[in-house]
């Protein structure tokens, strides 16, 4: 099964708390209980997400955290990646190497392209878009992706 971590779910949830109020500088404190999150999971998380660029910290008496860019312009593919790191659905996709079959193996290519499919469909999602109300009705909405078959 496909899953991204607690940590990421937890990182969004902190993200769309931080976007839900525009520019304003939040302690880790605050952001906590109004995540409902443990102060210790949202403080690793603010460290995470500081060094991925995707929020500010500010010190001192009025210190904390903001965005540090648009949420409009704040992906959940960036979110991902600030937690988890590159998006690899199989190990071959993500580094050269890994893999004892992967120079004959006939799907690494197909699996390329599934991992594009993903990482296009969370780059296609901002923290605004998680803001809004959920859709009504059937949200599944297939993609056909076009399978290759190895050579012999």
């Amino acid at each position: 099964m496909l899953r991204v971590t607690k940590l990421t779910d937890y990182a969004t949830l902190v993200l769309t708390v931080m976007a839900a109020d525009g520019e304003a500088v939040h302690s880790a404190a605050g952001l906590a209980e109004k995540a409902g999150l443990e102060l210790p999971t949202v403080s690793k998380l603010l460290k995470l997400l500081a060094q991925a660029q995707l929020v500010q910290s500010f010190r001192g008496a009025s210190g904390g955290y903001r965005l540090a860019r648009p949420a409009e312009d704040i992906r959940l593919i960036h979110v991902l990646e600030a937690i988890e790191g590159p998006l690899a659905v199989t190990e071959c996709v993500g580094q050269q190497g890994q893999c004892g079959i992967e120079h004959r193996c006939g799907v690494r290519a197909n699996w390329r392209r599934i991992n594009d499919v993903i990482a296009e469909a969370l780059h296609g999602v901002s923290l605004v878009d998680l803001l809004k109300p959920p859709p009504r009705g059937p949200v599944r909405k297939t993609q056909s992706i076009p399978l290759v078959m190895a050579s012999e």
